[in-house]
């Protein structure tokens, strides 16, 4: 297994948001998270980022425990992922975001900069031109010069993914990265993630758009009150009565 979590839990002033999670994704995988609001999806997705460490447990990363790392060092070593609530640079360009994405990797060598040497300004439109690269994957290569803040809602949600995939990842994190967008936009992100799997990268993502989550993943992980429900294939999530009840079942019944 490419990501392997073991027993973690995180409390929150006494109380649970994961109690005892396990967890296992296949190198190469799209794996879903899904589960009511307040599962505790978003904290295991900020526990494998390095946002928040876990109260208890243990989280493998290509047979390294990673537990202890911060995020930045969680980076460096391939994991990227989205946000919720999505946090972009609103007056930059789409462009210039992207660019901000790429400082893990991108090398910058400071002489060659200060004295304006050829091969800094060579440098710098490589640079340019994998982020554009990036931009044309999630399909707004044609706001490359836009402001942020100038884009739907649903364009500044494949912003994001375009960033992310600028630090060239390893482990793609996404939560709910079709959120707020149109039937054709959730169809070209759903085509962008299975193609990016096909290329060896891995992903966890969290999505309530069932018919996108059961049409995309090979494993989905349901998580209910920060403890593992079941984990299957989407025909055997589907299907599990104790789902239909918890998460399925309540989305049709509020309907």
């Amino acid at each position: 297994m490419f990501v392997h979590v073991k027993d973690v839990t995180r409390t929150f002033g006494g109380v649970k948001a994961l109690d005892g999670i396990s967890l296992a994704v296949k190198r190469g995988e799209v794996h879903g998270l899904i589960g009511p609001n307040g599962a505790g999806k978003t904290t295991l997705i900020n526990v494998l980022s390095g946002i928040i460490a876990p109260s208890s447990g243990e989280v493998i990363l290509d047979n390294s425990p990673v537990q202890t790392l911060p995020a930045y060092k969680l980076a460096a070593r391939g994991v990227a992922r989205t946000f919720q609530n999505i946090r972009l640079f609103p007056a930059m360009t789409c462009l210039e975001n992207v660019i901000a994405g790429q400082h893990l990797v991108a090398l910058r060598p400071f002489f060659p900069r200060l004295f304006c040497l050829p091969s800094a300004g060579r440098q710098e439109k490589e640079h340019r031109r994998q982020a554009m690269d990036c931009l044309a994957r999630v399909g707004i290569e044609s706001k490359a010069h836009f402001p942020a803040r100038a884009l739907s809602y649903g364009e500044r949600r494949r912003l994001e993914i375009a960033r992310a995939l600028a630090s060239r990842p390893r482990l793609l994190l996404l939560d709910e990265p079709v959120a707020g967008m149109r039937q054709q936009e959730v169809e070209q992100v759903g085509s962008l993630i299975q193609s990016l799997a096909a290329e060896g990268m891995t992903i966890l993502l969290i999505e309530h758009n069932m018919s996108f989550v059961m049409g995309l993943c090979a494993t989905i992980t349901v998580l209910n009150f920060g403890r593992t429900l079941v984990t299957g294939n989407p025909n055997q999530v589907s299907r599990h009565p104790e789902v239909i009840e918890a998460y399925l079942g309540a989305s049709e019944n509020n309907a």
